[in-house]
């Protein structure tokens, strides 16, 4: 359950990271009300696919997936934790890169 929590944890910063770096809207409104949604990451990572690749929301949607039923629900296994945090831990290296650049430009 704790895997679960981390990978989800570790999806759930990598969007806010990218939305930042990227200027979306849903960043802006994150700051103007304090907190972040559920689905304006959900959002933002769509949006983000669009642009960096399917990993984006491929990492959100496996770390999301996580949260719910490898933590709340308690449903998932050791073979399907390891999968979907395998997914997240792609996800985190590939925006290692995109975020590294992104510092570069700035």
């Amino acid at each position: 359950m704790q895997a679960s929590e981390k990978a989800y944890k570790v999806a759930e910063e990598v969007v806010k990271a990218l939305v930042e770096v990227h200027g979306l809207e849903e960043y802006k409104k994150a700051l103007r009300e304090g907190r972040w949604y559920t689905y304006e990451l959900s959002s933002a990572s769509i949006k983000l696919s669009k642009t960096l690749g399917e990993w984006v929301l491929r990492g959100w949607e496996a770390g999301y997936e996580l949260h719910v039923w490898g933590f709340h629900e308690a449903r998932y296994g050791r073979e399907e934790v390891e999968v979907l945090v395998g997914i997240v831990r792609e996800m985190l290296e590939k925006a290692k890169g995109t975020l590294a650049g992104k510092a570069y430009q700035t």
